[in-house]
């Protein structure tokens, strides 16, 4: 069989509305604008309604392999070219919490210099293309009717005490441990509660599916460099570091580069690689990740104050900020279209920042 006959292409019947689906994103957007603005009310500042928290603002090279299959060579990475990024390491919840809660960790990676019509109406002429990465290969509230349900358990704790989400966080821990001496596995309890491994040596994925051209995959992000990939699986303690991850970040980028790769999962099977529940992990038996190019960040100051403001309060992340190429997929995806622009809306708004997107790499201030 030919390589490209072995992956699905791309079709708009992939994805399958679900039952009472925009019934449920309605309620869903309306519970997180509530929690947006009761953070708003504690913090007085508003905040991403996830990954709230930044550790590092870094710049750098993305850069396009040569000689990729067919398969491979599709929207941006149709051509092998560099293109300048930003890249924010963050935490999960939509909450300024410490750091010594465990939770997972985010890699956004904004590319610039992207050309062709971007999905989004309002950002139809951005020069900029967004990809959204979490250390956890999947969501455990892969569909629309799963997510309501986490949705209210995180406005029912928006208000919780610190004391109260490490209690959470050591239970979860337990149970997730005994169910592992018996042979179980919970995500959900692995995303609430994961190991506290450097975050700089972590593998990143989209965890939902995403079209890629004419084909359709999942994107990873893994260490590539010595430096990093010597972090990977080490643990880290962050007991009594509120800003431990801001720290360590800051402390490795002030003495070393890093790179990493980026990789593609083509979907071979829809039965058994799902794309409209996130929750699935897609074998590596059926299509591994396949390396598309290479994300180069030299060294630098990764929290320098200029930077820290305007990755906080005027650049957005948005997973539909994309070209239609590589337009998400899946209930969970199509949730994110609504949410991130409601969330960027709001805290532009209440921070009284403008809404722009980078044109050039020198927009990305450094003190």
């Amino acid at each position: 069989m030919a390589q490209a006959e072995r992956y699905v292409r791309y079709s708009d019947s992939v994805e399958v509305r679900q039952e009472g689906e925009e019934a449920l994103v309605e309620k869903i957007l309306a519970s997180m604008a509530r929690v947006n603005r009761s953070n708003f009310d504690r913090y007085r500042h508003a905040v991403r309604d996830a990954h709230a928290k930044s550790h590092g603002i870094l710049t750098g090279t993305l850069t396009v392999y040569e000689g990729l299959p067919e398969p491979l060579r599709q929207g941006v990475f149709a051509e092998p070219r560099s293109h300048p990024i930003v890249v924010r390491f963050s935490s999960s919840p939509g909450a300024l919490q410490s750091d010594a809660l465990p939770t997972l960790q985010g890699m956004a990676i904004k590319m610039l210099g992207v050309e062709g019509p971007k999905v989004l109406p309002e950002h139809r002429d951005a020069k900029t293309q967004d990809w959204l990465l979490v250390n956890h290969p999947t969501l455990p509230f892969g569909h629309v009717a799963a997510y309501w349900r986490f949705q209210r358990l995180l406005e029912k704790r928006a208000g919780a005490s610190e004391f109260s989400r490490k209690l959470t966080a050591r239970v979860a821990r337990g149970a997730s441990k005994l169910l592992g001496l018996v042979g179980l596995q919970s995500e959900t309890l692995q995303a609430l509660a994961p190991p506290c491994h450097n975050l700089l040596g972590e593998s990143f994925h989209s965890m939902g599916a995403l079209r890629y051209g004419d084909y359709i995959a999942k994107l990873s992000v893994a260490p590539l460099s010595a430096e990093v990939r010597r972090l990977t699986g080490q643990t880290v303690d962050l007991h009594d570091r509120p800003s431990g991850w801001r720290d360590l970040i800051v402390d490795f980028f002030a003495r070393h580069g890093a790179e990493y790769e980026l990789r593609a999962q083509l979907c071979t099977d829809l039965t058994r690689m799902p794309v409209e529940d996130a929750s699935v992990a897609w074998p590596e038996s059926l299509s591994p990740h396949l390396p598309i190019a290479k994300l180069t960040l030299p060294s630098q100051d990764a929290y320098d104050p200029a930077r820290r403001v305007y990755g906080d309060d005027v650049l957005s992340f948005n997973p539909w900020h994309c070209i239609e190429a590589h337009r998400p997929l899946g209930s969970i995806m199509r949730i994110r279209r609504q949410a991130y622009e409601a969330s960027s809306r709001f805290r532009h708004e209440m921070n009284a920042q403008p809404r722009v997107e980078p044109q050039d790499i020198t927009d990305i201030p450094c003190s």
